[in-house]
């Protein structure tokens, strides 16, 4: 007799991610390595100029969005919550939304109190697929 014990951590999550494309995160990564190499190379050949600054800085700033940006990705669903990750994020929930429109390729999802810009020039391929699942199982008219 083969008992299988399932706990709540091996269960599956109906958590979604809809990731950045891999281009616009290692772009981010290269910025702040050269920014801070070429701190590295003032501070080294003692330049002495205030300019340092501004090179560590910039290259402080593009690893920190890399790294917040990595983890976060663009878009979660969870729960049946939309939330567009940001430093001040913005979530919808999927039952109350009552318009999704696409302009330009891109998809504005409305309810009666928020709305959500939706760049699709940052999405991943697989995870547009995703979205545009999730935005069509919404049984609402695309306008």
């Amino acid at each position: 007799m083969i008992v299988i014990f399932i706990s709540p951590l091996t269960q599956r999550r109906t958590a979604m991610k809809i990731r950045y494309t891999k281009k616009r995160l290692q772009r981010f990564l290269i910025f702040g390595i050269l920014w801070l190499v070429l701190a590295a190379a003032a501070i080294v050949f003692n330049l002495g100029s205030v300019f340092i600054y501004g090179y560590l800085i910039l290259g402080i700033v593009f690893l920190a969005a890399y790294a917040f940006e990595n983890s976060r990705q663009y878009l979660s669903i969870e729960n049946g919550i939309i939330s567009k990750n940001q430093l001040i994020s913005k979530a919808i929930n999927l039952n109350e939304i009552v318009q999704v429109s696409k302009f330009a390729g891109n998809y504005t999802v409305k309810s009666n109190s928020a709305e959500l810009k939706i760049n699709t020039a940052f999405i991943e391929q697989h995870s547009l697929a995703e979205l545009k699942k999730v935005l069509g199982s919404l049984n609402l008219e695309a306008k």
